[in-house]
């Protein structure tokens, strides 16, 4: 159970809600947090989504876990979505479902009340994500200064992503060793949900980025270390300590600033810039799918580059 504390604090302590099922609730729930969900983001969201759940419930009738009905489920879904996005609701359903098929197989209850709850209906046929036209990919990289460590840290995570579509969660996770040299040219090996491991050879761009981070900050001799580390606080020296997410994002949407880019990047826009840019200079979807390490090319194709086929040309064309 100390293992289980941590991981558990968000949510402060075990609402009598769950303690009242019995049976070593209170236990099977902490330890779904720290035995399922690996991720640490995904652990985050997932347990901000059973305290909201588990306080609604609360201030209903429902006084246990076993007392939940499908019905309690679907009245919380439709609240939680009244002013949320469809994406953000299916999400918090399927967390919910997972949750309680966890306390079922530990018999803390005795069936799934979300399993039959439908979530709203939703079809993505294009990506939301911003990519940057190559041009401004370009003038992005070669904007950043590096004559300090900070530069060449940061020209190499954003070529990795532009070059090697990596998702910023396996970029940041990435160690030194996992840039490796194979038949004469780096490959980097990103490790993606659940542990997936994925190797892709360096476009020559991101070869010499690489190179020039590793051997100017002298990376190579702590292999085990994070590739990406912060700045020591008032000092121009890399750290051993892995830089968050939030610090990638402040850390992109200055570069582009100061490159002069006015459109608002995240940390996704230069995987999206890459896979498009691959795209449209005649790229296969399949293997767009392969180097991007989707399940599936259906999530590649949200990223391609296609014709708006309501254009202004075609409105005017009403002869009226």
């Amino acid at each position: 159970m100390n293992k289980l504390a941590p991981i558990a604090s968000p949510i402060n302590r075990l609402p009598a809600f769950v303690t009242a099922a019995g049976r070593g609730a209170g236990e099977h729930f902490l330890e779904f947090f720290a035995a399922k969900i690996r991720n640490k983001h995904t652990r985050r969201a997932y347990i901000r989504g059973a305290h909201d759940s588990l306080g609604w419930r609360q201030r209903g009738s429902v006084a246990s876990l076993a007392e939940v009905k499908p019905s309690d489920v679907a009245a919380y879904i439709e609240e939680f979505g009244r002013d949320r996005s469809a994406p953000t609701v299916k999400q918090r359903l399927a967390a919910i479902r997972r949750l309680f098929d966890w306390l079922v197989a530990n018999q803390v209850m005795p069936v799934n009340p979300a399993s039959s709850v439908r979530g709203p209906p939703h079809r993505v046929k294009r990506g939301k994500t911003p990519a940057l036209a190559p041009a401004q990919a370009r003038t992005l990289l070669d904007s950043i200064d590096v004559s300090e460590p900070a530069g060449l840290r940061d020209r190499a995570l954003i070529a990795l992503m532009v070059y090697a579509f990596a998702p910023i969660g396996a970029a940041l996770a990435m160690k030194v060793d996992d840039v490796r040299p194979r038949d004469g040219r780096l490959t980097v090996r990103l490790r993606g949900k659940g542990g997936k491991r994925h190797e892709m050879p360096c476009h020559h761009h991101l070869e010499a980025y690489l190179h020039a981070y590793i051997d100017g900050c002298g990376l190579a001799a702590d292999a085990a270390g994070p590739l990406f580390p912060t700045i020591g606080r008032g000092t121009d020296s890399l750290t051993r300590t892995p830089l968050e997410q939030a610090n990638a994002y402040a850390m992109v949407r200055r570069r582009a600033a100061a490159a002069g880019i006015e459109a608002k990047v995240g940390n996704h826009t230069f995987r999206a810039t890459g896979i498009a840019a691959y795209l449209r200079s005649g790229g296969a979807l399949e293997t767009a799918a392969a180097m991007a390490n989707h399940a599936s090319p259906r999530t590649t194709q949200l990223y391609h580059p296609r014709r708006n086929p309501l254009s202004l040309n075609e409105v005017e064309r009403v002869p009226i």
